[in-house]
């Protein structure tokens, strides 16, 4: 694949945590044509595409079988971790695991993988980022890859939140541009 500098991530957007699913996010739904969107100018560009996804083992800390605090979810080969119908991923996407060891929360995409890894090998320097949920996976992953010297542009008309409390996704969305990343929308692509 070539190299190129701008890459696009879409975290999480599987069939546990659309409406319906395991750990629905609240309009999860909304953000599969807007990425869509992504997707589409992704591929004209050349940029590459990668997916997080929650692959859980059955017995993962974070379900509250284990004592964690979410309901179970996103196991691994089951249909709730497949991704979410009708989202365009093109076939060269590299996806990327992550919440696989048991005894580990793991919210973002570069904890314990190897996505920093494939992204330095691509030459990625910016990285536009949509998904779910705002306060959770995409936060983290957000952060943590401000704190690897990414240029990161967060997709906020491709993010919804879960809000366990009403303000969670507001307060997200607030730390990630305080921590350095820039508010995007399709509008801003370049």
């Amino acid at each position: 694949m070539p190299t190129s500098p701008d890459a696009l991530v879409i975290v999480d957007v599987q069939r546990d945590f659309l409406p319906g699913g395991a750990l629905a996010v609240p309009r999860g739904n909304e953000v599969v044509p807007v990425l869509n969107r992504y997707l589409a100018y992704a591929a004209e560009h050349g940029w590459p595409v990668f997916a997080t996804r929650d692959w859980h083992p059955p017995d993962h800390c974070s379900f509250e079988s284990q004592g964690g605090p979410w309901p179970v979810h996103c196991v691994a080969d089951t249909e709730g971790a497949r991704f979410a119908e009708g989202l365009d991923l093109p076939s060269e996407t590299m996806v990327i695991s992550k919440g696989t060891d048991p005894n580990r929360e793991a919210y973002s995409g570069f904890e314990r993988t190897e996505l920093e890894e494939r992204l330095k090998e691509l030459g990625v320097r910016r990285l536009w980022v949509g998904g779910l949920a705002t306060d959770y996976c995409v936060r983290q992953t957000v952060l943590d890859g401000l704190r690897r010297g990414f240029d990161v542009r967060l997709l906020t008309d491709a993010i919804r939140a879960v809000n366990v409390h009403p303000e969670d996704g507001d307060r997200a969305i607030d730390e990630m541009i305080a921590g350095g990343a820039r508010p995007a929308t399709l509008e801003d692509l370049p």
